[in-house]
């Protein structure tokens, strides 16, 4: 049964991005299948922007933070700051790259520097997006092989093979329709099962007060002010975390793929602006499913607690909910994994197509090849990401390392390139080179490789707000570098 309850999900998302495929019908212009021709609905881009953000991960990943008995509610912040995260970009983002009709995030840094830095800068977008998508697969072959008896590898290939089979089709079409499917899926699955799970509980109250009774601080959304007063000031971590998501949720081409697939400026920072109010509605759900997780008494429910807190969401839903509606809530879980895994693929095949293979080959942007290239783009990416969550034990640090790379390097240089005219290409290199040195300083001696000095060094640094200071660091480079440079020109000038 479960077997056709995830056939049925796959053929259904293969059905919607069919009809991607009838929409893109008589066009040639990648531009199309990249963003739409700029012509996607309002409503169909809001939908779609909500839902990549409200993927497998999201609502896996808040479930397991409220759960887990070292971080409890105030650690779940991804719902809090991901809403944030939209509605900054919305308000400061979304309206000038709208504005300046780019195709891709990078086509700023193409006009700032260069197809070269572009081209650059592309690396850890495309590792960030190839790992994510990596994680999410692996997570889903893991959470239905542990729980529901079917064979992991099996669940990696066959979502891979669909995502990337209407992916193909139909480009952002496919990739926005399956996200109106997905959201359905989610509203449909969860919000049924959440009534039953709280019963099971003895109520909402009484769900509210055991968890805090077993929580107690923890069990806050904010963390008190003996997080930043403790032997161990915890807090400082906590914030670093929190802009981590918040500021590190902007600077990926899922987002502004479908920011420049809208049709006016106004209709990019609502549409951002809204998704952010949704996202954090929705994650109401996952977040009592995570309480219901150290609530409910597994010993009288004959049943043993979730193996981990990775795996509460679907654990709950098995074991707390009727059988139908265990089944709705599984088709919820693939739903949120298979259309988080197409954005991601699309959005890296995009860059890569139309910033780094167009330009090397010097072709018009409204050349038929490029199509090509970007479907050959989406079935490599694909596949890479399904033959990297085969080796699951290897993926989550790097996934974890990539998502820092998101923030502390292409975050300045995105603030730096967008807000700052007087920015050059000489500049943005050297804030490049010294955030990812500086991180990957961090990534070495986090696994206990570099000589014990160093390794007391981290321990300290460890619990200030590390990656947000290389992040500063690396714009202040940015800004002085820029200053400096252009005052010697204009003395260099003045002497001639």
């Amino acid at each position: 049964m479960t077997w056709f309850v995830f056939v049925l999900v796959c053929a259904a998302f293969l059905s919607v991005g069919w009809l991607g495929h009838r929409r893109l019908r008589g066009s040639n212009n990648v531009t199309e299948m990249m963003i739409a021709n700029r012509h996607l609905p309002s409503a169909l881009a809001w939908v779609s922007m909500a839902a990549t953000w409200i993927g497998g991960g999201y609502i896996n990943g808040t479930a397991e933070a409220v759960y887990h008995s070292e971080q409890g509610l105030v650690w779940c912040q991804a719902p809090w700051c991901y809403a944030l995260s939209l509605i900054v970009g919305g308000l400061f983002f979304a309206g000038p790259m709208r504005r300046r009709n780019y195709h891709t995030m990078l086509d700023l840094f193409d006009e700032r520097y260069g197809s070269r830095m572009a081209g650059f800068l592309y690396l850890p977008a495309l590792v960030g997006d190839l790992f994510w998508t990596s994680a999410i697969l692996a997570a889903l072959g893991g959470t239905l092989g542990t729980l529901f008896g079917l064979e992991p590898a099996g669940v990696i290939l066959v979502a891979a093979a669909v995502v990337i089979g209407y992916t193909v089709m139909g480009g952002l079409w496919s990739v926005a329709l399956s996200d109106v499917l997905q959201f359905g899926c989610i509203a449909l699955g969860l919000m049924i099962a959440l009534p039953f799970v709280i019963e099971q509980c003895g109520g909402l109250q009484n769900m509210l007060a055991e968890y805090q009774a077993v929580f107690g601080d923890q069990a806050r959304m904010f963390p008190t002010s003996a997080a930043w007063t403790a032997a161990e000031p915890w807090g400082w971590e906590w914030m670093d975390s929190a802009l981590l998501l918040i500021f590190g949720g902007i600077p990926w081409q899922v987002y502004f793929q479908r920011v420049l697939a809208t049709h006016s400026v106004r209709s990019a920072q609502l549409m951002s602006i809204t998704a952010g109010v949704a996202c954090f509605a929705v994650a109401l759900i996952p977040i009592g499913i995570g309480m219901a997780g150290v609530v409910l008494d597994w010993e009288a429910m004959k049943v043993e607690p979730p193996p981990s807190s990775s795996d509460v969401l679907p654990y709950v839903l098995r074991h707390a909910v009727p059988t139908v509606v265990s089944l709705i809530g599984l088709s919820a879980i693939a739903a949120a994994v298979l259309s988080s895994v197409d954005s991601s693929i699309l959005s890296s095949a995009s860059m890569f197509t139309w910033n780094v293979f167009r330009p090397w080959a010097g072709l018009s942007s409204d050349d038929q090849r490029l199509r090509i290239v970007l479907r050959l783009g989406i079935v490599v990416l694909g596949a890479a990401a399904a033959t990297l969550a085969l080796q699951v034990k290897s993926v989550y640090a790097l996934w974890y390392f990539c998502s820092d790379l998101v923030y502390v390097v292409l975050f300045p240089q995105l603030v730096s390139a967008l807000m700052f005219k007087f920015t050059t290409r000489f500049a943005a290199c050297c804030g490049a080179v010294l955030s990812l040195l500086l991180r990957g300083a961090m990534f070495v001696v986090s696994f206990g490789v570099a000589s014990e000095p160093l390794q007391g060094l981290y321990e300290e640094v460890s619990l200030w707000p590390w990656r947000t200071l290389i992040m500063l660091s690396s714009l202040a480079v940015i800004l002085l570098v820029s200053m400096f440079s252009r005052k010697r020109l204009e003395v260099t000038r003045a002497d001639g």
